[in-house]
C-alpha cells in the first residue's frame, strides 16, 4: 500500500487508459514515480529489479509465460524490460481474455528496437509517458492559469509571490519525488545522485560499455547546449572549447542515442505549419533533458551560480518551462513541438490538440527586452500564416516574473508559478 502519495497529473491519464486498453506501458526515467504511481492501481505486483526473486520470476516467465502473468488485475510487472520476450505473451494474454485493465508495465530504458521477435502492442498495449514532477504537482504552482482553461478562452490576471530565487532552486532541485518537500540541501543532492548512477552504471543500457570519464564530458555540453539546436559538430567544438576534449561525432551520436533510451533527454520535435513565408522550415530538434536538474548537476551549478550566469539560466529555464508544459499537455491529450524558420523566426513550443487547436508560447526570464522579443516572435509567426488557416488560441509568454497578464496585443505574459494543467 503506497502512503503519503502526492497525486499526479498523469493518474487520470493511467485510469482511462486502463479503462480503455488490456495493458498500459508506462514508460520514463528513474526515480520519476513510475512505480509508487502504478502501485496505486495494481492488486498484483511483480518487482523484477527485487534480487529475492528475480531468479525465479525470470525461470517462471521462460519455462510457462501464461502462468507467469496470473493473479488479480491489473496485474503490474515492475521493470518488465529485464524479460523483454515477456511483451509478445502480455499481447496474446490481452487478446485472449478480452478483457481491459488487465497489465501494467513499467520500465526506466527502452528496449531494444531492433528485436525483430517482438510484436507491435498495437490496440493491446497503451503507452504512457511520466516525467519529474512539475511546479502544480510539487504544490509551488498555484495553477490559477491553466492550460486547458487558456484553450477555452479562461483565463485571468492574477499575481504570483515565487521569486527568481526560487526559480532557480526549482531548477536545480528538479521534479524528483523524492527531493520535493525537503530541505534544501538534501532536495539539491538528489540530481546529483541520479547523475552519477547514470554515468558510472546505467550507459551501458544498449550493451556498449562506456567510458564514465567521456560520458561525463558529454553530458556537460550538452547541457550548456539545452534549449538550442546544436547538431553532432556543434556539441564536439564546444566539448573542445569548454573542456580540451571532445568525442567523434559518431560517438556523440551513439551516446545521445543511449539517453534517448534511458529517457534523460527528452527533445522537441519541429512543428510544421502551412506558412505564407519563403522561408524554410528547419527540421533539427530542440535538446532538452527530462528534468533541469540534469543539466545543473552535470555544470556543477547550483541556485546562485544560475541567478549569477542568466544567459545559462535563461536555457535551463526554457528546460523547466518545456517539462511543465509537456506534463500539462498530456492531461488534455496534447502535444508539445518548436518552430524555427531559415530566417531566424523561432517560437519556443507550440502546443496542438487532436482538434486541430493550437498555441503558441515563448519562455523568457523577464526582462523587457527579452519580452518584447518574445511577443515580436509570436505576432511574426501569426502574421505568416495564411488567411485561410486557423490561427491560435492563444499566445502566451511563460516567464519568472510576479503578475500575470494580458497584454494591448493580445499575448498572455504568465509566471510559470501560476500556470498549470
Amino acid at each position: 500500500m503506497v502512503t503519503d502519495y502526492i497525486p499526479r497529473i498523469v493518474d487520470d491519464i493511467l485510469e482511462m487508459k486502463l479503462r480503455s486498453k488490456g495493458a498500459v506501458w508506462i514508460r520514463g526515467p528513474k526515480w520519476c514515480g513510475k512505480s509508487t504511481t502504478a502501485e496505486r492501481f495494481a492488486k498484483t505486483v511483480i518487482r523484477m529489479q527485487d534480487e529475492g526473486t528475480r531468479k525465479q520470476n525470470m525461470a517462471l516467465a521462460e519455462m510457462s509465460p501464461s502462468d507467469f502473468l496470473k493473479g488479480d488485475v491489473p496485474l503490474l510487472i515492475d521493470e518488465w524490460q529485464v524479460i523483454p520476450f515477456i511483451w509478445n505473451q502480455i499481447r496474446l494474454e490481452v487478446d485472449l481474455r478480452d478483457e481491459f485493465g488487465q497489465f501494467i508495465l513499467t520500465g526506466s530504458n527502452q528496449p531494444d528496437d531492433d528485436d525483430d521477435d517482438r510484436h507491435s502492442g498495437t490496440g493491446r498495449i497503451a503507452t504512457l509517458t511520466m516525467r519529474p514532477m512539475s511546479l502544480y504537482e510539487s504544490g509551488e504552482s498555484s495553477g490559477r492559469i491553466s492550460l486547458n482553461g487558456m484553450f477555452a478562452g479562461e483565463a485571468e490576471p492574477c499575481r504570483c509571490d515565487r521569486s527568481l530565487r526560487d526559480y532557480a532552486f526549482y531548477t536545480c532541485r528538479g521534479g524528483w519525488p523524492k527531493s520535493v518537500r525537503q530541505d534544501e540541501d538534501v532536495a539539491l543532492e538528489q540530481s546529483y545522485d541520479y547523475l552519477e548512477g547514470l554515468i558510472n552504471s546505467d550507459m551501458s543500457v544498449d550493451g556498449v560499455e562506456r567510458d564514465p570519464d567521456r560520458v561525463r564530458l558529454l553530458l556537460r555540453s550538452y547541457s550548456r547546449n539545452c534549449s538550442t539546436q546544436a547538431n553532432y559538430s556543434t556539441i564536439k567544438k564546444d566539448m573542445i572549447e569548454n573542456d580540451t576534449a571532445s568525442l567523434d561525432e559518431d560517438t556523440i551520436a551513439s551516446y545521445i542515442k543511449a539517453l534517448k533510451r534511458l529517457y534523460v533527454v527528452d527533445e522537441s520535435m519541429a512543428w510544421s505549419p502551412n506558412l505564407r513565408s519563403k522561408y524554410v522550415i528547419r527540421k533539427s530538434n530542440t535538446r532538452y533533458m527530462v528534468d533541469p536538474s540534469l543539466a545543473c548537476a552535470s555544470l556543477n551549478v547550483g541556485p546562485d551560480g544560475l541567478i549569477s550566469d542568466l544567459r545559462l539560466f535563461g536555457l535551463l529555464f526554457e528546460n523547466l518551462c518545456i517539462r511543465d508544459l509537456r506534463i500539462y499537455a498530456d492531461r488534455i491529450k496534447g502535444s508539445v513541438k518548436h518552430f524555427r524558420d531559415s530566417s531566424g523566426l523561432e517560437v519556443d513550443a507550440i502546443v496542438t490538440l487532436r482538434n486541430g487547436d493550437w498555441a503558441a508560447i515563448e519562455v523568457k526570464l523577464g526582462s523587457e527586452k527579452l519580452m518584447e522579443e518574445g511577443a515580436a516572435n509570436l505576432l511574426r509567426l501569426k502574421d505568416s500564416l495564411p488567411p485561410e488557416s486557423k490561427g491560435p488560441s492563444f499566445m502566451m509568454i511563460l516567464t519568472a516574473t510576479g503578475t500575470a497578464y494580458r497584454r494591448e496585443d493580445g499575448i498572455w505574459v504568465v509566471p510559470l508559478g501560476c500556470f498549470g494543467p
